[in-house]
């Protein structure tokens, strides 16, 4: 059994965690969706829209090591039991050999730094693009163009399938590099992976994926160039781009519609408060967004408008 004391420690920050709790149990979700832009309070539907306002980052923890400038932090928006909501998932991403995924039983265990369990991957994980959904760790094995789902309860990879064409390993990553060519993502609507392809030409190309077999099941090819943004994220079947991962007033700058197949220019607010946006991802669940700001793990708060 690893060592915990050996894990790299998290720096709580006590006024920022305090203000996160406060909002996550004063503002329950119903009250959200009928606070968002043109809500209707009272009527049921999914709360699915189009994002109008990303709030600031609200600071939840802090790397202590040069091995978390870069990284990842999950929860898993549908667990499977024995895991909840509350279990919290971080990777620190700086190394060639990254194995270690780290499992917390709440978000307070992580914030303290101390984890649970410390899962050893069967295969290297490449960058900052893996999620956990549906008690899998989905991810990138290094130097592939394959995404393989890590089972959490038998801790096996249980599937693993080639995105044909991506490219990997540099050659169509997000602007801050980082080997980001695949992001696998999850919204309402499921898991997805974010990729470009030389026949694309490096325009973003989004794949649903079935979560147990991970066969592709649709594939969009946008207009936006992949090494021309700095990160991604869907919502409700909507891919959105962020302009900038170290201008600290960087906008959500592009939405591509899978319903429509159409993109459209935006200029949301997004602050980059430490300068480095090395990931970030929509959690469903909490209806925020994790984000990993230079040694930083944050949430965004955020609104939509009804569709």
């Amino acid at each position: 059994v690893p060592d915990p004391a050996a894990a790299p420690r998290w720096e709580p920050q006590p006024l920022s965690y305090q203000e996160l709790q406060s909002e996550r149990t004063e503002v329950p979700v119903a009250r959200l969706l009928e606070e968002t832009a043109l809500g209707r309070p009272g009527k049921e539907d999914s709360g699915c829209g189009q994002l109008v306002w990303v709030g600031e980052p609200v600071v939840f923890g802090r790397a202590d090591s040069i091995a978390g400038k870069y990284g990842v932090w999950m929860k898993d928006p549908e667990p499977v039991p024995p895991f909840t909501r509350d279990n919290t998932w971080r990777v620190d991403t700086v190394g060639t050999e990254v194995r270690q995924l780290f499992q917390y039983e709440e978000a307070e265990q992580l914030a303290r730094g101390y984890p649970a369990k410390v899962h050893i991957l069967p295969r290297p994980l490449e960058s900052t693009g893996a999620v956990i959904y549906r008690g899998g760790l989905f991810f990138q094995p290094r130097q592939s163009r394959s995404v393989a789902r890590y089972d959490l309860r038998g801790e096996t990879i249980t599937a693993e399938r080639e995105i044909p064409g991506a490219g990997y390993h540099g050659q169509y990553p997000y602007s801050w590099g980082g080997y980001t060519d695949i992001d696998l993502a999850v919204d309402e609507t499921g898991l997805w992976v974010i990729y470009s392809t030389e026949k694309a030409r490096g325009a973003i190309v989004l794949s649903k994926l079935d979560p147990e077999t991970l066969e592709i099941r649709r594939t969009w090819e946008t207009n936006i160039r992949k090494r021309g943004v700095a990160n991604s994220f869907l919502i409700c079947g909507t891919l959105y781009t962020v302009s900038s991962y170290s201008a600290p007033n960087a906008t959500v700058n592009f939405a591509y519609d899978t319903a429509t197949g159409s993109s459209r220019a935006l200029s949301i607010p997004f602050e980059n408060r430490f300068r480095y946006l090395s990931m970030l991802d929509y959690n469903p669940a909490e209806r925020q967004l994790f984000a990993w700001d230079s040694f930083n793990m944050v949430t965004y708060p955020i609104r939509l408008s009804r569709a």
